[in-house]
């Protein structure tokens, strides 16, 4: 029987929402966690870490000149990303080799 976990942006939505940050925190939130999965083409947070995390901060830096205020920001989303993302599910099957 296969369980029907919500997927990892929506259980960042839902956490965002039971903790009632504003709408546009959402908003911005998982617009960034999104730009930063683009960026990387498309590969499943979980698989990535710091190096990619760092790489995408410098890109915002370097390439788009976005102000160190909106770095902090984006590596907010990022940084709540992986705390939501430690704490389901999702997280624990990805590290034990299992799939969802």
């Amino acid at each position: 029987m296969t369980e029907n976990k919500p997927k990892l942006l929506d259980q960042v939505r839902q956490v965002i929402r039971i903790k009632h940050y504003s709408l546009r925190t959402e908003e911005s939130y998982i617009n960034w966690i999104k730009r930063f999965i683009f960026f990387h083409n498309k590969k499943h947070p979980l698989e990535m870490g710091e190096k990619e995390i760092g790489e995408f901060i410098a890109h915002l830096a370097k390439n788009e000149k976005v102000s160190t205020s909106t770095q902090s920001q984006a590596l907010c989303a990022i940084v709540f990303l992986y705390k939501v993302a430690k704490t389901s599910n999702i997280y624990k099957k990805k590290n034990n080799g299992e799939r969802d």
